[in-house]
């Protein structure tokens, strides 16, 4: 059977128009609902599933996003690789608008989201020092570079909690603190996907640069628009020649849980064990 890939669209990528054999999904999850029904279809001849992150038509707010419903949704799916499209704000001169940037670490600048599956019953403590799969992040990198995208490999992706964007005193401070892009979405999803055993990679779409620059107040929201549809329609691209290189072997993350439950398994009651079956079922 073919590995099923997962594809999360961010601000502007709502659908991909080239998946074929194409159907809704809506999954129940212990965590309540994810932002829409799952698209699942063929791409470039791989079984995919589109999640648009905020909504068809971006009805939810990063705050308010249901980032274990998402990923649980995905992983119920039978789904192992996950390319996180996300558009983001820049923090360098270099990193221009319509540029794509694979970063290869996080900063949490969010306040109390929850980021764990392991809440109720069960306590598990994850590596995350490389938060994001570097085989992935190949599969990435030569996508981009093979259908023309400007691509910068590594940087640190802050993110803030929204939904205003940053003063410009906090815009300097990332800056200076060497953070590369920044956005309001990514850091939740890395974590869970790490605790669910799956590859994850977050291709940052440029659309603008953050407040810092000399130029920001000159950006108008026509303009911003513009490159939110260019940055989606090159991500469909990219997506597509990706899934094509995603190889056939399972996730190097499809043990991550194997040694971080602490918890006693004698402690653990059959309504947590059900409720954990296909996160770490295997493990209890």
């Amino acid at each position: 059977m073919d590995t099923r890939i997962g594809i999360i669209g961010g601000s502007g990528l709502y659908d991909m128009d080239a998946l074929e054999e194409r159907r809704e999904v809506r999954v129940d999850t212990p965590w309540g609902e994810p932002s829409d029904a799952f698209v699942v279809g063929r791409l470039a001849g791989r079984d995919v599933a589109f999640l648009a992150r905020h909504g068809r038509g971006h009805r939810i707010m990063p705050s308010n996003l249901n980032f274990r419903a998402n990923i649980y949704g995905l992983k119920k799916l039978g789904v192992e690789y996950v390319l996180s499209f996300s558009a983001v704000g820049s923090l360098r001169q270099e990193l221009e608008p319509i540029h794509f940037v694979l970063p290869d670490q996080f900063f949490d600048r969010t306040r109390g989201r929850v980021s764990t599956f392991f809440d109720d019953g069960i306590v598990a403590h994850v590596t995350f020092s490389h938060p994001i799969c570097s085989r992935l992040a190949d599969v990435a990198e030569e996508a981009c570079r093979a259908v023309g995208v400007r691509v910068h490999r590594g940087g640190t992706y802050c993110c803030m909690e929204g939904p205003a964007f940053s003063t410009l005193a906090e815009s300097n401070t990332y800056r200076n603190w060497g953070f590369d892009v920044i956005g309001m979405t990514n850091l939740q999803e890395a974590k869970l996907a790490r605790e669910a055993e799956m590859s994850y990679c977050t291709i940052a779409m440029v659309t603008d640069y953050d407040c810092w620059h000399p130029d920001h107040d000159a950006v108008t929201v026509e303009t911003v628009i513009e490159y939110l549809t260019r940055n989606a329609s090159n991500a469909e691209r990219v997506a597509i020649e990706a899934v094509k290189r995603i190889p056939d072997s399972p996730s190097p993350y499809r043990s991550a849980l194997k040694n971080a439950i602490i918890t006693n398994r004698e402690a653990i009651p059959a309504r947590v064990r059900e409720k954990y079956a296909l996160l770490a079922g295997r493990y209890l």
